[in-house]
């Protein structure tokens, strides 16, 4: 039978209340009745009910997250950052996945709001169609936008200056000596996709030579290596460089070009984003653009945490400048 705080309050010499705000750390205990009631709880090996805890106290000391695909290497390290930074503050973490589908998007929120999460922190699937459900989650608790972002809102968010990291890549290539330049990204349904075609678009014009080679598709491999055999069978002159909206693109970009015969980075140079932990194993190592997710994890924590303590407003958006991480797929 588990041990009651009644059985506690008795050991201690003090009342139920006082065990309990004891317990809490709650204000009004004496250092003596505090001191007892903690001893009384270790030696009664006293496991506090956690679900009648949230019933008093109203919180559950949970984050609830939704994110596209845990599978996709950039966001199961970021939900990795912000569980180690939810633990810091002894709160647990909800994990949802949408699918890219914004209806299961929107039944993923209802979940974790009727399991009474204090809080929340979305990557949002699509830029246009998960605002609706987001919009109603956040009317119901703190919620923060995190990487991605709904159009039209001013809720919260904390991401990467795309556009920044983009510009930074192609200044890289051409100072490496690219006079021609492609993009291989995803079509922009979400906010960093277009972000980054966006930035390219515009820094585009840094280079000498063409730079209007524009293939769109999704994030993955499989579309890397669909663009870059693409650019193989045109028959044109391949460009000096490629950009690619993300690190999981560029190594299907590399993979193609290798089984096509072309060297990387002597006749063509490659650069991704995100610097996921199989860029720097890639063969040649990938240049990227890297997203510090330990300071998104930390920032988005400190923001939605910030809302529940009533120490920040709703409306912060924090952009983080991107660091160009330099290796040997650009390295001529």
């Amino acid at each position: 039978m588990s041990v009651t705080i009644k059985q506690v309050a008795e050991r201690a010499g003090v009342s139920v209340a006082t065990a309990s705000r004891a317990l809490s750390g709650g204000r009004g205990v004496r250092k003596a009745n505090r001191e007892a009631v903690l001893r009384a709880a270790e030696e009664l090996d006293y496991k506090p009910n956690a679900v009648a805890a949230a019933l008093r106290s109203r919180t559950t000391r949970t984050i609830g997250m939704v994110v596209p695909l845990i599978s996709n290497p950039f966001f199961s390290t970021l939900v990795e950052e912000v569980e180690r930074e939810a633990g810091l503050g002894e709160r647990g973490l909800l994990l949802a996945t949408s699918h890219y589908d914004p209806e299961a998007e929107a039944r993923r929120l209802r979940t974790l709001l009727d399991r009474q999460v204090d809080a929340l922190i979305v990557i949002p699937c699509h830029q246009e169609r998960s605002r609706e459900a987001f919009e109603a989650a956040a009317r119901r608790v703190p919620a923060v936008q995190l990487d991605l972002s709904v159009d039209g809102t001013t809720a919260s968010w904390v991401g990467v200056d795309n556009g920044a990291g983009i510009l930074r890549l192609v200044d890289h290539l051409v100072e490496r000596g690219a006079r021609s330049l492609a993009y291989i990204g995803s079509e922009p349904t979400d906010s960093s996709a277009r972000a980054r075609l966006d930035g390219y678009r515009r820094a585009a014009v840094r280079c000498p030579g063409p730079a209007d080679r524009v293939l769109l598709g999704d994030f993955s491999l499989e579309w890397g290596r669909a663009a870059a055999r693409r650019l193989l069978d045109e028959g044109a002159p391949l460009p000096d460089g490629v950009v690619c909206g993300n690190d999981t693109i560029a190594l299907g970009v590399l993979r193609e070009l290798s089984a096509g015969g072309v060297r990387v980075p002597a006749e063509v140079m490659v650069g991704g984003f995100d610097d996921i932990p199989f860029a720097a194993l890639a063969e040649p190592a990938l240049t990227t653009v890297r997203q510090p997710q330990d300071r998104l994890a930390a920032e988005a924590l400190r923001t939605v945490i910030g809302m529940l303590e009533g120490g920040a407003e709703p409306n912060r958006r924090v952009a983080v400048v991107p660091e160009l991480v330099a290796r040997a797929s650009t390295a001529r």
